[in-house]
């Protein structure tokens, strides 16, 4: 039986924690970033409540969670899908405790997500990507990086992390293809389109040197002043040209990821293809675009048919 050990900081457990997950696990920065979100706000429940977290009982974790899930941490109650996560943290958490012999018995192990209804990420039609993509006009610099960056992300469903992350040694223009790192920093090969070829050389040749100068910038897509551009940045650049296509209420950088997979199973695209581009581990996680493409032919039918609304009432 495993000897219990004395008291530790939580902020020092998570430390330990967080480092075998980067070294042992080769998790990305992102995903780092959000068991160390998720366990500061375990740590300052524990502190208010005076637990020790190596002698938290199971029913703690359960007001922890309930916490959340009612908005009586003084925020606004946690979307199923966070809640989630935050469980998922935990129990990673507490795994880990229990397999390096800290504690030994794991109150997180019958801890369960709360079930959710899944819900259908939000995706634009052709007509509205098309105002969107249309919206960096002129040939600035500014112009010329903006509609690259909106027809790659769309061309090959990027994430936010890896549409900036994406080198210059990454982008073959003459092949047609990318090499996206994703979660885990898992590389995948990802066609890039006619469009997004067309918009990306122009850039690269009449917009990037002009805002890089001299400085050794590695990265495909820069700020305004010829560094790296951030994660923030990005999603200030798809707020606006979203603002002025009249699409803000529906858009964020992660639509147009979602949007390239619904356009592309609607276009024949076959679920395992979709599974490689969107660098998903489990197919699982593709699917719920097949829902998606669903609830769309049954709009287009209900909307087309001459006996839809009636068949649709019987």
């Amino acid at each position: 039986m495993a000897t219990v050990q004395p008291a530790r900081p939580i902020a020092e457990l998570t430390f330990d924690f967080l480092g075998h997950l980067e070294l042992e696990r080769g998790l990305s920065r992102n995903t780092l970033e959000a068991y160390r979100s998720d366990l500061q706000q375990f740590a300052a429940f524990l502190e208010h409540r005076e637990l020790d977290p190596l002698k938290v009982k199971p029913v703690d974790l359960l007001d922890f969670v309930s916490e959340l899930a009612t908005g009586g941490t003084g925020r606004s109650a946690a979307a199923p899908a966070t809640l989630q996560r935050k469980i998922a943290s935990l129990r990673s958490f507490y795994r880990h405790l229990r397999r390096e012999q800290i504690i030994d018995h794991d109150p997180a192990a019958e801890l369960r997500p709360p079930r959710s209804g899944a819900r259908l990420p939000q995706v634009l039609s052709r007509d509205e990507v098309t105002t969107l993509l249309g919206q960096p006009r002129g040939t600035s610099p500014a112009a010329l990086r903006d509609r690259a960056l909106l027809e790659t992300m769309y061309a090959c469903g990027l994430r936010a992390s890896e549409a900036v992350g994406l080198a210059l040694s990454e982008l073959d223009l003459e092949a047609g293809i990318l090499r996206a790192r994703g979660k885990g920093s898992k590389e995948r090969i990802v066609p890039v389109g006619g469009k997004a070829t067309e918009a990306l050389g122009a850039y690269l040749e009449h917009a990037r040197p002009r805002l890089v100068g001299v400085r050794p910038e590695r990265r495909v897509f820069v700020n305004l002043r010829g560094g790296g551009l951030s994660r923030q940045g990005l999603y200030k650049i798809v707020l606006r040209h979203a603002r002025s296509a009249g699409l803000e209420r529906r858009m964020s950088p992660h639509t147009l990821r979602h949007t390239f997979a619904t356009h592309l199973l609607a276009g024949g695209c076959d679920l395992r293809s979709l599974q490689e581009m969107l660098g998903h581990a489990d197919i699982g996680t593709t699917q719920i675009y097949t829902h998606l493409s669903t609830e769309r032919l049954r709009d287009v039918y209900f909307e087309a048919h001459p006996r839809a609304q009636i068949s649709r009432r019987s």
